[in-house]
Parts: structure tokens; sequence; C-alpha cells
């Protein structure tokens, strides 16, 4: 059997043209929820999302919410929320939050009444954060890698 490599002719850098790296701004949740005005109530009041936008602006069935990078989309379509916890317990997180200092944001999140479902701690797999469940059940994890 015949193991030579064969290289495939590389062009100058200068006649092959090189296309920018499209970046990513994010990525956003989106959660089944039970009922959108509990939804945003939790997000607004507990977490000091803002709310920017929701359908139809009386008794909303879908919404947007907001705070600095982070979106969550909830929308309610007349089936139960299914959390990742109760498909697999091992996989509980729903969303994972990135902030660079989470120790600063669970005193904020307590001081507005948050229950935490994981008090802030540094975890084994080398995260300091803390987890919250929303008004759904759904679990969210505030943090970052650990120092």
């Amino acid at each position: 059997m015949d193991r030579r490599i064969h290289r495939a002719k590389i062009e100058p850098a200068s006649e092959t043209p090189r296309m920018t790296r499209p970046g990513i701004s994010g990525i956003s949740p989106f959660f089944i929820v039970k009922d959108v005005a509990t939804a945003l109530s939790f997000y607004r009041d507990t977490l000091d999302f803002e709310v920017t936008f929701q359908e139809p602006a009386d008794d909303p069935f879908f919404a947007i919410v907001c705070r600095d990078g982070a979106m969550i989309m909830v929308k309610s379509v007349g089936v139960e929320p299914l959390p990742n916890r109760e498909r697999q317990p091992e996989a509980r997180w729903d969303a994972y939050v990135s902030v660079p200092d989470p120790d600063a944001l669970a005193a904020e999140f307590a001081s507005r009444g948050a229950t935490f479902s994981v008090p802030l701690k540094d975890t084994h797999d080398g995260l300091r954060g803390f987890e919250l469940k929303d008004a759904d059940g759904y679990v969210l994890f505030f943090g970052r890698p650990g120092a």
C-alpha cells in the first residue's frame, strides 16, 4: 500500500484572496414558558432585565428581555415548559450566562430577592458562579472561568 502523503499545491497569499471571518455577536436561549407575563415579571423585577419586545402588548404570548449582552426570548405555546434537568438531571443548565464579576452580580440579585438554587461558589469544573431557576424552572448559571 502506498503511504506517501500527497500535498495540495498552495497558492501564495498574494494570489489567493482572503476573506475576513464573519463575527458572531451572541446567542440567546428561547424558552417555552407557561405564562409570558409571569416570566417577564421574574426577569424584569428579580434580575433587572429590560423588556425590549412583547407581542401583543396587553397579554403577550412572546417577549424578549435583555440585560447588557444577554438576551432571552420567551414564548407561551400551550405546552408545559421542559427544562433540561427534567429530561436529564446531569444536564441541569438551560443557559450559561457569562459574567465578569459573579460575586457582585450575586450580591445584586440577592438584594432584589432572588433565590439561588446553587449559591455562589467555585465549581469542580473550574468555574465561579451561581445558579438560579426562573419562574418556569429553567436553570441559569451566571459565572465565568475561575481565576
